[in-house]
């Protein structure tokens, strides 16, 4: 093993580093290896928006809106509302908003700075979404000017604290059949919102719990006998001494897993009458008779351009859990890069952990997925932006939105879990300590994978919107296009599943595994690679289903009953090669030669360990022999000691300061009393003091 830890003496004259170290000067051949520009990096990776976020990162780093560990539940949630209160003196939550009532209608700064906030207090990042990304922006999209006029004010000061009362107890991501009716009244010119039953009470609401004045909420419009669906009404629930006003009621949800600074609850009502303005209307309005209208004639494009209007929650949710992850390994390699623990290689020395081979395969795979995340967000959060700001607002332009959307939050949610355990459990007991905030963020982030759609449901959205764009390849197709594409379709089952392709790649990778890893390392290679899985796994269900729109409704739920999990698999196959695009584009922009190398490494990296995570299906289906198959881990193996020397730097191009981590194991006393341990021994063994080990002792006499 070759000693990688650093030294407290360094170039000081090199950007700081978070724990003091820079990896690469402990290294003899250091001067052979390519350097990052750690600077240059980090503003690329900060994106679009980086003024935004860095000025964001300042606010974050102020001890008033941090969150102080181990705080009782309800000081916790007093503490967190008085910092919206903070943020809006500091005007810090209004740029989404109208410029006419003080805000700057600028869409992806505003989630750019939100995400950021994560870093402070999860709980602040969402009780802050609650407020201006869900309840204030109900009113701003789903509402027209009298409205904004009317209500934002109030909502942009705080005077009126919201919660946003969508999800219902017994339905959750269904929202299109949640029971809460809205029934318009023609004789007074109200609405009636009414729950009807236990499981249609409004559920894990933010703000309900205690601090909500008001609530945006989505129910059934009925008016002369008609359902028109899900719309969405703005209705006081609290008077100003914080009683439920007459009909509504409900329940605190109390102690939670993590975000304990928000205050969950449930809302139900009872009859309970608003004026017909109260209606939020811009796609679906009733006039005074009763007599409804709307832009959009089709009840199901209604639907969903109105939910469609409110995906800044997702959008915010992937940029904040790739924030929280890449914290996570700031912490985790900062420690490891320090920490030792056995002598494998020497009789005096022991080995610093990220020098481990296991090691590394625990936290830099996850790096790589992480840098991939970033820029795949930043794309993400510019087609947000376009879309909002009404530059690009076809139905296309919002659909593919959506489908992002769907596709890229539940990879990142899940991949933050995943990071934050696997960090935890790298840097031993040290992580499970409150105070290195790992244990912390791993609470908190937990929700993020059922809330703003639960992510399995989320990837069957995108599936379907996958097989929609196969089958319009096909929609106008006469017979003989028809009969094309099943030969060629045999013809490529043929190829691959009789064993001709994984014949012919076995004769030619025979005794070169070097030969294998050349073409595994190539650009077209990898992006070919992991097209065709989407590609293949779509066009396969796609066969499978092509008759269950002739067939009766229960038996084609059950032809796609039996393909969801398949489907659910395509489209996060789907979602990693977004991921994967970005990234590779994302890499195209760097001009530093030495960052461009070692991030072409850590892409590498991405592409190929989503090769060996899926090697199963690559094998299966003949894309790759077992030599190439074999060549997909090896080179794994020497990407991860290429990038070894790197890591430091590669985590400290994230940009986070001790102030944004705050984990004690981060600050660099690792090193320090890692230095304190090796010249107390060092000093031992000069002045012939030290002890001699039994082992040697029984040596000598033998």
């Amino acid at each position: 093993m070759v000693d990688t830890a650093p030294r407290t003496s360094h170039d000081t004259s090199a950007p700081a580093r978070v724990g003091g170290a820079r990896p690469n000067d402990a290294r003899p051949e250091a001067s052979a290896q390519p350097r990052i520009d750690v600077a240059a990096l980090g503003r690329q990776l900060l994106g679009t928006w980086a003024d935004i976020r860095i000025a964001a990162r300042e606010r974050a780093a102020m001890p008033e809106l941090q969150r102080i560990e181990g705080l009782p539940m309800s000081e916790h949630r007093e503490r967190v509302l008085g910092q919206l209160k903070l943020l809006v003196d500091q005007g810090a939550v209004h740029r989404a908003f109208p410029k006419s009532l003080g805000g700057q209608e600028d869409h992806g700064g505003n989630i750019a700075a939100f995400e950021e906030l994560v870093t402070a207090d999860p709980s602040l990042q969402i009780k802050s979404g609650v407020q201006w990304g869900l309840f204030g922006a109900a009113v701003l999209h789903l509402g027209t000017k009298p409205h904004h006029e009317k209500w934002l004010p109030a909502i942009m000061s705080l005077e009126v604290p919201g919660a946003f009362a969508m999800t219902e107890i017994g339905h959750g991501s269904d929202v299109a059949s949640i029971a809460t009716t809205a029934t318009y009244d023609e004789a007074t010119e109200e609405f009636v919102i009414h729950t009807p039953f236990r499981a249609a009470w409004k559920e894990f609401l933010g703000n309900a719990g205690l601090h909500g004045k008001h609530a945006t909420v989505f129910a059934q419009l009925i008016t002369k006998g008609v359902n028109h669906g899900v719309h969405c009404f703005y209705v006081p629930i609290r008077d100003d001494e914080g009683e439920f006003l007459p009909g509504v009621g409900g329940e605190d949800d109390g102690l939670k897993g993590g975000l304990n600074g928000i205050d969950n609850g449930r809302l139900h009502f009872t009859n309970v009458r608003i004026p017909r303005e109260n209606l939020l209307n811009r796609y679906g309005d009733v006039a005074p008779d009763g007599t409804y209208s709307s832009p959009i004639e089709s009840p199901g494009r209604r639907f969903f351009t109105m939910l469609g209007t409110l995906v800044q929650g997702r959008v915010s949710l992937d940029g904040a859990s790739t924030v929280a992850s890449a914290m996570g390994l700031a912490i985790a390699i900062t420690y490891g890069n320090q920490r030792r623990q056995f002598t494998a290689s020497s009789d005096t020395d022991e080995e610093v952990l990220l020098d481990y081979q296991r090691h590394q395969r625990r936290l830099l795979p996850r790096l790589a997925t992480t840098y991939a995340q970033y820029f795949a967000h930043d794309e993400f959060l510019v087609k947000f932006d376009a879309v909002f700001s009404g530059k690009a607002d076809t139905d296309d332009d919002r659909q593919d939105l959506e489908t992002i959307a769907a596709a890229l939050k539940p990879l990142s949610t899940w991949h933050a879990l995943d990071t934050l355990q696997e960090a935890r459990e790298a840097c031993g007991g040290a992580g499970f300590i409150a105070e290195n905030r790992i244990v912390g963020l791993r609470q908190d982030l937990d929700i993020y994978v059922t809330f703003e759609g639960d992510n399995n449901v989320l990837l069957q959205l995108v599936a379907k919107r996958l097989l929609t764009d196969f089958s319009k390849q096909f929609k106008n197709a006469d017979a003989g296009a028809m009969a094309r594409y099943v030969v060629a379709q045999t013809a490529e089952r043929a190829y691959h599943g009789t064993g001709l392709r994984r014949l012919g790649q076995t004769i030619a990778d025979f005794g070169s595994t070097a030969r294998s890893v050349s073409e595994l390392r190539d650009e077209e290679t990898q992006r070919e690679l992991l097209t065709d899985r989407v590609e293949a796994m779509i066009a396969e269900i796609a066969g499978r289903l092509r008759d269950a729109r002739k067939l009766p409704k229960a038996d084609a739920a059950a032809a796609f009953n039996r393909n969801q999990n398949e489907l659910i698999e395509a489209a996060r196959a789907h979602g990693e090669l977004l991921q994967w695009e970005a990234f590779t584009r994302g890499l195209a922009r760097v001009e530093d030669e030495g960052t461009k190398q070692v991030l072409t490494w850590v892409r590498d990296l991405f592409g190929l360990g989503l090769l060996e995570k899926h090697l199963a299906w690559y094998l299966v289906n003949g894309r790759l022999s077992p030599q190439r198959a074999q060549a997909v881990t090896a080179y794994i193996d020497r990407l991860l000691e290429r990038l070894r020397p790197h890591a430091q730097d590669l985590v400290d191009a994230f940009g986070f300061k001790p102030e944004h981590l705050r984990a004690t194991i981060a600050t660099g006393i690792e090193q320090e009393r890692q230095d304190e341990a090796r010249a107390y021994f060092d000093a031992e063994r000069r002045a012939g003091t030290l002890p001699v080990p039994e082992k040697a002792k029984a040596k000598k006499k033998r």
